[in-house]
């Protein structure tokens, strides 16, 4: 979950300083101490009662410690109330093990009554009051909106006791008779650890909720086309279908592949099949076609959705050869002989969003149905085309004529393998190279 994984945001450059990092991994640990076991809500939750609580810990312990070389004597009910507000807020990582409110009740119960003790010793003027302001806004951060009825009582308590020290507690009545100076320097204290523990707490706060939000964002983004997901964004629950007059369709089967599964076993046949796909997906990125789905060893994407493109068709067959070359790569490095049949066709698609827990985006339609057919009469490592691939090809690429084939479905079609980008066979080909795009340009 942190920024280095994240280009959206942008990190200082001392912050990538090996001692920024080990500094960091530890102020990690910390905050996310005590929180493990728990879901991810409930642990982000905790994360911000740690941090909260870290920072009780650190003023008032400070805070005890001047007081205590001011005047031990004197400030001692006070020291002794704040060391023990101390010891509470460090305990609160370890309560979250009984439950996950314990630790966040306790710093809360402690500090009500604790503030309500210090203010009972000082008297009002010393602004003490002003933190029972600052615990209304942790209740929510820390509690969750689902226990509403609790954060209301414990706003409501925090509320009657302010009011109570106000009443009651004014500076004549004072146990402790402290100078007007004690007094305007415990105002100040006041004021600044209120104003930092809000600010520190309500900035990690949101800073967990944005993080949250781009890691599920990129889930998302992972899973259907990004227009897709803007659109969902915008109407939550719409149905989402296009017809698309113009795309290509690629369907890709690894030839024989059963049978090398059986040799192999199943976890070096999932290792081999995750570097496969891993391949093919990274090239669908360059090649700017949308990944469609995988079912076993047969992949499938298709170009000109869900944004129509004019060079559908160019963007298929370039994703198709380097689609080969990269199974020619694998298949040297891991030492294993595979072969991929190919199959595109081009024409008018329906798109859209389906299901309701697992979301799928898919395409159908007769330009679909015969790119499978197509890859399933394929020859392995050839790449097989109908005719409207083929029109839209044959000024950039090199086409072998197939011969009319019977497809099911569809009768006889006539069909082409694609061989090459044009511009491979030598220079007395005069035309633009063909290459993708990189992955930054097109973001």
């Amino acid at each position: 979950m942190e920024s280095d994984s994240m280009p959206w945001r942008r990190r200082p450059r001392f912050l990538n300083s090996e001692w920024a990092r080990r500094w960091g991994e530890r102020l990690r640990r910390l905050t996310r101490y005590g929180t493990d076991g728990y879901a991810p809500p409930i642990r982000r939750r905790l994360m911000i009662v740690n941090v909260a609580a870290y920072l009780v810990a650190g003023f008032t312990l400070v805070y005890a410690l001047e007081q205590m070389v001011l005047d031990f004597r004197m400030w001692m009910p006070v020291i002794l109330i704040n060391l023990a507000l101390t010891a509470v807020a460090l305990a609160v990582p370890f309560l979250h093990r009984f439950h996950e409110l314990a630790g966040a009740l306790s710093l809360a119960v402690a500090e009500n009554v604790g503030l309500f003790a210090l203010l009972y010793l000082l008297g009002r003027e010393s602004g003490l009051h002003m933190q029972y302001f600052a615990a209304i806004a942790g209740y929510f951060v820390t509690m969750g909106l689902a226990r509403l009825r609790l954060i209301l009582a414990l706003i409501a308590a925090g509320i009657g006791l302010h009011l109570l020290a106000w009443v009651y507690f004014s500076q004549d009545r004072a146990v402790l008779k402290v100078d007007a100076w004690n007094l305007d320097d415990l105002y100040v204290t006041a004021v600044v650890t209120t104003s930092t523990v809000v600010a520190v707490v309500v900035y990690y706060a949101f800073w967990l909720a944005e993080t949250a939000q781009a890691e599920t964002d990129q889930l998302l983004h992972n899973i259907l086309p990004a227009s897709i997901v803007d659109r969902l964004k915008d109407a939550p629950g719409a149905v989402i279908a296009d017809e698309l007059a113009q795309a290509s369709v690629l369907f890709a089967d690894l030839k024989g592949f059963v049978t090398l599964a059986k040799r192999l076993g199943p976890v070096r046949t999932v290792e081999l099949l995750n570097t496969v796909v891993s391949a093919f997906d990274a090239l669908a990125e360059q090649w700017r076609v949308e990944k469609i789905k995988t079912i076993g060893d047969a992949y499938m994407v298709a170009a000109g959705v869900p944004e129509p493109a004019a060079d559908h068709a160019e963007r298929m067959a370039g994703m198709a050869l380097a689609m080969l070359d990269t199974l020619r790569r694998v298949s040297r490095q891991e030492g294993v002989e595979l072969a991929l049949r190919l199959g595109i066709a081009s024409g008018p698609v329906l798109a859209g969003v389906i299901g309701a827990k697992r979301l799928t985006y898919d395409v159908w339609g007769d330009t679909v149905n015969l790119a499978s057919r197509l890859e399933g009469q394929s020859e392995p490592n050839r790449v097989l085309v109908c005719r409207a691939t083929k029109t839209a090809l044959e000024e950039r690429f090199v086409l072998e004529a197939r011969g009319p084939l019977e497809i099911k479905g569809f009768g006889v079609e006539e069909t082409w393998y694609l061989v090459a980008a044009a511009e491979a066979q030598g220079p007395a080909q005069q035309r633009p190279a063909l290459t993708p795009r990189p992955v930054a340009a097109r973001r």
